[in-house]
C-alpha cells in the first residue's frame, strides 16, 4: 500500500504500518536536481562577465587543507557514493549483491565521520564552520568577503552532516537487525518501529542523493575548481584567496 511519500503495510496482527518511504521520490528528486542545476548553469553562463579575469594560480601558494583532512574527505565521499550506488541499485532493478557491500560502507562512513567530530573539534578552528548572523548577508553583497568558508559552503556542510547523521543512526538500527559477522539476526525491532526507521532512512537517502548532486555541479563549476583543486593538493595561490576571502578572517600558512 501506498500514499503519498509513505508506504504502508499490514503487519501479522492485520494492524496498518509504515513499510518504508515510497521510492518513486527518487524519480521526482533526480528530475528536480537536474532541472534546478541545469537552470543554474543556464542562468550563470547568461551573468558571466566575459571580461573578469579570473585569480591566477601561479605565484605563492597557501594552505587551505591539511592531507589528513583530505584523507578524510576522499574516503567519506567514496563511502557515500558506495552507499548511494548500492541503496538504489534494487530499487532501480539491478541486481547485484549489494547488502554486504552497503553495511561495510555505512561502518566505513561511520568511523571517518566520528574521527571527524572529534578532530575539528579539537584540533581544529571549529569556528571557521560556524554559520554567523554576517555570513548571510554574503549572497548580497559581492563587498562581503567570507572567512575561510564562505557562507554557501558552511550551508552545505551543515545540511550535509544533519542528513549524513541521520542516514548513520538509522543505518546502524537496521544493521542491528541483520545476520552479520558480529552477531544472528535478532529481529527485536518491533515492525512498526522499524518501519518509521525505514521511512527515515528513504527519506534521508534522498536528500542525500540531492546534496551530493549539487556538491558534485558546484565542485565542478569553473569558478569554483580551484577548491576541488586545494581538495587535492592542499594549496590554493595568495591571488586566489585574496579574490574570494577576507584575509583578515582567514590567514593561512604558506603551502610547502
Amino acid at each position: 500500500m501506498g500514499e503519498g511519500i509513505v508506504r504502508y503495510k499490514r503487519d501479522v496482527w492485520g494492524e496498518e504500518v509504515i513499510l518504508g518511504v515510497s521510492w518513486d521520490l527518487l524519480w521526482v528528486v533526480a528530475v528536480a536536481i537536474l532541472v534546478l542545476l541545469a537552470a543554474h548553469a543556464i542562468i550563470m553562463a547568461a551573468l558571466a562577465n566575459k571580461k573578469m579575469e579570473k585569480p591566477s594560480d601561479a605565484g605563492r601558494r597557501v594552505l587551505r587543507h591539511e592531507s589528513i583532512d583530505r584523507l578524510f574527505h576522499w574516503v567519506m565521499a567514496a563511502s557515500i557514493l558506495v552507499l548511494i550506488l548500492t541503496g538504489i541499485a534494487p530499487i532501480i532493478g539491478l541486481r547485484i549483491s549489494w547488502l554486504n557491500i552497503h553495511w561495510i560502507s555505512g561502518l566505513l562512513l561511520t568511523f571517518v565521520v566520528t574521527f571527524h567530530i572529534i578532530r575539528s573539534l579539537f584540533w581544529q578552528d571549529f569556528k571557521s564552520i560556524i554559520l554567523a548572523p554576517r555570513d548571510f548577508g554574503e549572497p548580497f553583497d559581492s563587498a562581503k568577503k567570507p572567512g575561510k568558508y564562505s557562507f554557501e559552503q558552511k550551508g552545505m556542510h551543515w545540511a550535509v552532516t544533519v542528513v549524513v547523521l541521520a542516514v548513520i543512526v538509522t543505518g546502524l538500527l537496521m544493521f542491528l537487525q541483520i545476520d552479520s559477522p558480529f552477531w544472528d539476526r535478532t529481529n527485536s525491532m518491533p515492525e512498526d518501529q522499524l518501519g518509521l526507521v525505514f521511512l527515515l532512512h528513504g527519506l534521508s537517502t534522498l536528500a542525500l542523493v540531492a546534496l551530493a548532486s549539487a556538491h558534485i555541479y558546484f565542485a565542478l563549476r569553473p569558478e569554483k575548481i580551484f577548491y576541488t583543486r586545494s581538495m587535492i593538493s592542499g594549496w590554493i595561490s595568495e591571488d586566489e584567496m585574496t579574490a574570494n576571502h577576507d584575509t583578515s578572517r582567514w590567514s593561512p600558512k604558506e603551502a610547502d
